[in-house]
């Protein structure tokens, strides 16, 4: 079976990764847009035109399972992929961990892109699901594009700020871009040790494999993993070696071109 994972940059890869583990023989397709990227400033119109048409080439390539790992296309253009393939395509979305984090916490914190922490789409999660609860947003501005070049002063910088932001008394972080597991570990290091961290990516990847095995060809698929880039087949990114999850993903895809 093919399942295809749609997102401008590197986050993907979190969900991506965890797909390969728990459904190793999965065809997975990777569809980037590095031309494009980031997503979150564009116009509403244009992301939903451009997920939309990825998500059909996607089908096109032979995908049975589409996935949006990225909170900006889930936003904006979930519904219109869903509509756009129909009912016998399967389309899951990404939801930033909101609703589990604050089921345990009373003080959270939700990192974010700039755009989704200004977003109505963000506030009402907060006011759906931890209006009980004390929420500090906190935009990390230029940690998920330092993530995509691999930018390794940029990602310290950036976290380094968003720590500064976030309340001492804080008991629980929402990573709420797909983009900042690839990085757990250096936010981790900078945080107290009592702090527990809530992303999507394992929801996800759970989410997806329910689908596969509903969609009943769950059995079939030789691991393959295949990268597009804005359109064209290639390889994944160089910045995707400096994280485990690239390795991991980029050694199979090397593995398909010889």
């Amino acid at each position: 079976m093919i399942v295809a994972l749609i997102d401008s940059g590197l986050g993907m890869l979190p969900t991506a990764a965890r797909l390969r583990q728990a459904r190793p023989e999965l065809d997975l397709v990777l569809m980037m847009d590095p031309d494009n990227a980031p997503w979150g400033p564009k116009p509403d119109g244009w992301v939903v035109d451009r997920v939309v048409g990825t998500a059909q080439h996607a089908v096109e390539l032979g995908a049975e399972v589409v996935v949006l790992p990225c909170n900006t296309a889930s936003v904006t253009a979930l519904s219109h992929v869903r509509a756009a393939l129909g009912d016998t395509i399967p389309v899951v979305g990404t939801v930033p961990a909101i609703k589990p984090a604050a089921a345990v916490s009373d003080r959270i914190a939700i990192w974010a892109t700039a755009a989704t922490t200004a977003s109505a789409y963000q506030g009402r999660l907060i006011e759906q699901f931890a209006s009980h609860r004390t929420v500090t947003s906190v935009a990390c501005h230029g940690l998920a594009d330092s993530i995509d070049r691999g930018d390794e002063r940029g990602i310290g910088a950036a976290i380094t700020a968003a720590v500064a932001a976030t309340p001492a008394d804080v008991e629980s972080i929402v990573l709420g871009c797909t983009h900042y597991p690839l990085v757990l570990d250096r936010i981790v290091s900078q945080l107290p040790g009592d702090v527990t961290m809530f992303d999507s990516a394992e929801a996800v990847a759970n989410q997806t494999v329910r689908r596969v095995d509903e969609v009943g060809s769950s059995g079939s698929g030789t691991g393959r993993v295949s990268v597009w880039l804005s359109g064209i087949e290639g390889d994944l990114p160089a910045s995707a070696q400096r994280y485990r999850e690239g390795k991991l993903l980029r050694g199979d895809a090397r593995a398909e071109q010889h």
